[in-house]
């Protein structure tokens, strides 16, 4: 028993050292030497504050601000620990019901504005975290940032137009818009 037993301990303790220790420092060094600011979280800091992460949505409810895509975490939206779609189908009557309620949240904070709704304002992403909005979202939600700012709609207009990301390497993805950014942006505004 003790011929099998040294090796088997050997094993696992310079395994346990190789895999456990070595390899995530060696990993997490490349990575901060590489990628500084992915490494450290993609934070935005905001007078010398961590305000979020250009990776994770943020919950923005207050009509004088860019809305991102709902969150489909829960109990707490934009939640990071519990990232997950919500496994409804397209024929679920629960989420029918969440996009009706999300439309109608969304007219209810617009009357006036009668252009249709971009999905993405509606649908949550696979994650539930996306921090991103089309271009189209944005500019959906320009007329009614700008009334409640008091601010021209043409000025929100090119504020978007500065955020708004292009593809990525110019071939992957949609153009998009980080909320996060454009809200502080637009906050820099007065």
């Amino acid at each position: 028993m003790k011929t099998l037993l040294r090796p088997a301990v050997s094993l696992f303790v310079v395994l346990t050292v190789v895999t456990g220790v070595a390899y995530p420092l060696v990993v997490t060094g490349l990575a901060k030497a590489a990628f500084p600011e992915a490494a450290a979280g993609s934070l935005i800091v905001k007078e010398g504050k961590a305000i979020g992460s250009s990776l994770i949505g943020q919950n923005f409810s207050d009509p004088k601000y860019f809305w991102g895509r709902p969150s489909a975490t829960g109990p707490m939206p934009y939640n990071a620990g519990a990232s997950s779609g919500s496994n409804q189908g397209p024929l679920n009557p629960a989420l029918v019901d969440a996009a009706k309620g999300r439309i109608d949240a969304l007219r209810a904070a617009d009357p006036d504005n009668q252009l249709p709704i971009p999905a993405d304002l509606v649908n949550a992403s696979a994650s539930g975290l996306d921090p991103h909005i089309s271009p189209e979202a944005a500019a959906y939600q320009v007329a009614r940032v700008a009334r409640q700012r008091h601010l021209p709609a043409t000025d929100l207009k090119a504020l978007v137009s500065q955020h708004t990301e292009g593809r990525q390497w110019g071939v992957f993805g949609e153009p998009r818009v980080n909320v996060l950014q454009l809200n502080i942006a637009l906050d820099a505004l007065r």
